[in-house]
Parts: C-alpha cells; sequence; structure tokens
C-alpha cells in the first residue's frame, strides 16, 4: 500500500517505489520497480505560480495505466502534453499580437518556468523508456515530449531575440533624439552668442528712436501692435524651424 499522501489508497504500488515518495512532488522523474512504471510529473506552470502541481501516473505490469485518459484511445499522460502544447498555442498567439518591449518581457516570465518544465517531462519519460524499453508506448510518448519541449524552447529563444531587437531600437531612437536635442541646444547657443552683445547695449543705452511710424501707431491703433506681434511670431517660427531642422 501507499506511504504517502501523494499516491490514491486505491493503487496497490510496490513499497520500493511508495517509500521513495515524500509529502511534496519533488522533481518530475520516473521510478521503475518489478515491471511497474511511476510517473512524477508536473502540470504546465502559470504565470506567478511558486508551487509546482504534480500529476501522477501510474502503469502496472499488465499495461493498465492510471488514471485512466478523458478521451477513448489517448493515456493520460498525453493528455498532459496536450496541456503544454494548448498553453504554447496561447503564448504563440500573444507573441504574434506583442508590440512592446514589456509585453515580450511578460511572455518571457511565463515561457521560462514552461521551458524547464516541458524539459523535465522529456528527461522523465526518456528516463521511463531506458527503464522500460519494450514499452513502445513511451517511445511515441517521450518523442511528443521532445517535440514540445523543442517548441517552447524556440518561442523562448524568439521572445528574447524580439525583445533584444526592441530594446536595442528604442535605444538607437533615443540615441538620435538625443543627438538632434544636443544639435538644437549648440545652435540656439550660436544664436544667444551673436545677439547677446546687442540686447546688451540697446538695453544699456536704449534703442527708443524715432521710426515715423508713431502717428500711425495712434490713428490705427491697435493695428500696429497687432502687425508687429505677428511679425514676431511670424520670425519666431522660422527661427524653430532652423533649429529643430535635422
Amino acid at each position: 500500500m501507499a506511504g504517502t499522501q501523494l499516491i490514491p489508497q486505491q493503487w496497490t504500488l510496490p513499497e520500493a517505489i511508495s517509500k521513495r515518495l515524500g509529502d511534496e512532488v519533488g522533481r518530475q522523474r520516473a521510478m521503475v520497480h518489478d515491471g511497474h512504471l511511476l510517473l512524477v510529473l508536473h502540470a504546465p506552470p502559470t504565470q506567478d505560480q511558486d508551487a509546482r502541481e504534480g500529476r501522477l501516473f501510474w502503469r502496472a505490469p499488465s499495461g493498465e495505466w492510471k488514471p485512466q485518459a478523458l478521451r477513448h484511445g489517448e493515456r493520460a499522460v498525453g493528455e498532459l502534453i496536450d496541456e503544454y502544447d494548448k498553453l504554447l498555442d496561447q503564448i504563440d498567439a500573444s507573441e504574434d499580437a506583442a508590440q512592446s518591449a514589456a509585453a515580450y518581457f511578460d511572455l518571457l516570465t511565463l515561457l521560462n518556468p514552461l521551458v524547464r518544465a516541458s524539459h523535465n517531462l522529456h528527461q522523465a519519460l526518456q528516463q521511463a523508456r531506458e527503464e522500460l524499453p519494450d514499452v513502445r508506448e513511451l517511445i511515441l510518448l517521450r518523442d511528443r515530449a521532445y517535440s514540445t519541449a523543442r517548441r517552447a524552447e524556440l518561442l523562448q529563444a524568439d521572445a528574447r531575440n524580439t525583445l533584444d531587437f526592441v530594446i536595442a531600437r528604442r535605444a538607437e531612437e533615443q540615441a538620435e533624439s538625443s543627438r538632434r536635442q544636443a544639435k538644437a541646444a549648440h545652435r540656439l547657443n550660436v544664436l544667444a552668442a551673436w545677439t547677446f552683445p546687442l540686447l546688451t547695449l540697446c538695453a544699456v543705452f536704449g534703442s527708443n528712436l524715432g521710426h515715423g511710424l508713431e502717428a500711425w501707431d495712434a490713428a490705427a491703433a491697435p493695428l500696429p501692435m497687432l502687425a508687429v506681434v505677428g511679425s514676431g511670431l511670424l520670425l519666431g517660427s522660422i527661427l524653430v524651424g532652423y533649429v529643430t531642422r535635422r
């Protein structure tokens, strides 16, 4: 009988296997004794999940698996692999829609534990295949697990490369923006250096010279003032275009 709460009481596992289990799932692995196979696997990890959800599968020497699969003709281990594949499908669709570095970072946060879990799943099935070389269904399950693990690794690599590209492009855009700002600041400094002496002299000695438009200003006010303001805004726009041009 099982000596741990992880194993259902109706499972008649050899004591050599049951005593190797503790109260927690631990790493993914395969245990074999006298033709009995116990697979200790993990459910696909989700985001912000600290503890792994364990899935135990027992194959008796007669070839019977427990628990039984929900679909006819399938093994429960195969359904677990399907869960990994469905999660990878969702991540693949999210990666196609991702546009920002934050979105790719969130994908990597989910992919990193999924890559480790799928790799360890494949290793556990490979271990079971080596212990029971005559069980063909273990070969098929191992190959499916390898395809899943490989796909997870490719998605991880693609997301990481895209994130690196997005970061590099943002850095390049920021560098170009800084270059343009420095160039504009230099032009403003040149204009300030050129006009500063004139403005200083005008402020010290005064520049209220007669211009002959005083009578027009008195007769048509406030049109002359508006004309001066409009001219100043026009010249300012020209100056802004000069300073900010690439």
